[in-house]
């Protein structure tokens, strides 16, 4: 797989994908906005200016991989909720609610970038070929692939200990060597889109 980002003049991005990679990225994309969820969208007649101030969950997801990508925001990583001073509890609770709708929304719009970006290399049929993302887009990427890596890790274990590890040694008849080449590669991506958006 390719997977290097180039600087685009303007604070652009380009990578060239094969139809494979397209439909890799795209379905990876598809699957983390159906883990997201649907965004709530206000009902008929309904002021959406009101929608807007909805409260959101107060608990954390029970999903791991949803709890990775919408953590508390005081407290220790990955802590048991009794081990927790009540007070931090009560604290991430009250952010949670505040912010989980809006975090939600922009995680759903960095996929959905990436889908319709995507969707844009298809021709005839096929897809692939060089695609060119504006500054904007790039960042919705960006988000989106950070995205893709904290859930693929989250579902393989992945720790700050894992590099060089037997993980990353898989033989070819291990059901996991696909779902960490799809974490390897769009590690790749990702560094290569943030030294574009940094150059």
């Amino acid at each position: 797989m390719s997977g290097n980002f180039e600087a685009l003049p303007g604070g652009g991005a380009a990578v060239s994908l094969d139809e494979v990679e397209v439909s890799i990225l795209r379905s990876l994309a598809v699957q983390m906005l159906e883990l997201i969820g649907p965004g709530d969208e206000p009902a008929e007649g309904e002021d959406p200016l009101a929608a807007l101030f909805q409260d959101g969950p107060s608990e954390p997801p029970s999903d791991p991989a949803l709890a990775r990508l919408f953590p508390d925001a005081y407290g220790k990583p990955g802590a048991e909720a009794a081990d927790e001073d009540p007070e931090l509890r009560a604290a991430s609770a009250e952010f949670r609610r505040f912010t989980e709708n809006d975090l939600r929304a922009r995680k759903r719009e960095d996929a959905l970038a990436v889908v319709r970006s995507l969707d844009g290399l298809v021709h005839d049929g096929r897809a692939g070929g060089r695609l060119e993302l504006t500054a904007e887009e790039s960042r919705h990427w960006l988000g989106a692939l950070n995205d893709l890596r904290l859930t693929i890790g989250t579902r393989l274990d992945v720790t700050d200990e894992d590099e060089g590890s037997g993980l990353y040694r898989l033989p070819d008849g291990d059901p996991r060597k696909p779902m960490v080449m799809a974490y390897l590669w769009l590690g790749i991506l990702q560094e290569t889109l943030i030294d574009t958006l940094i150059s």
